[in-house]
């Protein structure tokens, strides 16, 4: 684990953007209660999680990444990427743990309780296409699944933004989806964890924006703000959304 300076997730209590410190003091064996929103599927996945400790995958300073039986759940800054899969905190800087673990349904870190007080919708926007959909193929998730390095491979985040304007588009693609299901162990846990999220139609923020602006003056900007999102994230939602699209505009043709 990393140790990014002296603030500890038990002297901690967030409120907004405020941060104060639990009733007692530092030093008192008086829990902070962490509220956090979730994601609706984040909640479940928690409330169904069996209590134990639970493995870190990431820690940075903007977001917390852990393995929950087998699906990545996040902890996040308000300056990182909200992923559908995150638990979403106001703190600028996520303090160093030592440990983590589920008790009662609930996920503790240091012993601190992050408690969801309010569901955040992470659904992507539907959009109007007429077009049955493709431009991907199972061979197609075959060669892109896995490719690319980081947390968040190249190839899945094109993945993702194909599935996701599918979604939005009210389109299924069951052979797609099964196949992705198929080579999830190819990648990273989160990211078969945020494909699982785009078959289910959830999104990040920038995402949903740019579907919404779809065939509006905004439209430009908002996927350019989509394509600046991570290294290289962005970039290959955009490209599958896009390719998505085109596939479904040209089948209306």
């Amino acid at each position: 684990m990393g140790h990014r300076g002296k603030a500890q997730w038990g002297h901690l209590t967030v409120t907004g953007k405020y941060v104060s410190r639990p009733r007692g003091g530092p030093g008192t064996n008086v829990a902070a209660v962490i509220p956090v929103s979730a994601p609706p599927r984040v909640r479940t996945r928690l409330r169904n999680a069996p209590d134990g400790p639970v493995t870190v995958l990431h820690e940075g300073p903007d977001a917390l990444y852990l393995d929950v039986g087998g699906w990545c759940v996040g902890v996040v800054g308000y300056r990182a990427t909200a992923v559908p899969c995150a638990l979403r905190t106001s703190l600028a800087t996520l303090p160093a743990i030592s440990a983590a673990g589920m008790r009662r349904g609930v996920l503790h870190l240091d012993g601190d309780p992050l408690t969801i007080g309010r569901l955040v919708d992470v659904a992507v926007p539907q959009i109007r296409v007429k077009g049955p959909g493709g431009g991907l193929t199972p061979a197609d998730v075959d060669a892109l699944l896995g490719l690319g390095d980081g947390l968040t491979p190249y190839g899945d985040d094109v993945l993702c933004g194909w599935l996701a304007m599918h979604r939005a588009a009210g389109v299924e693609t069951p052979e797609v989806d099964e196949a992705v299901r198929e080579h999830l162990s190819r990648t990273t846990l989160l990211s078969a964890t945020l494909l699982d999220c785009a078959i289910h139609g959830e999104v990040i923020p920038e995402f949903a924006a740019y579907v919404s602006a779809l065939g509006t003056p905004d439209e430009a900007e908002r996927g350019a703000r989509l394509s600046a999102v991570g290294h290289s994230s962005g970039r290959g939602l955009l490209e599958g959304a896009q390719r998505a699209l085109a596939a479904m505009r040209g089948a209306a043709a």
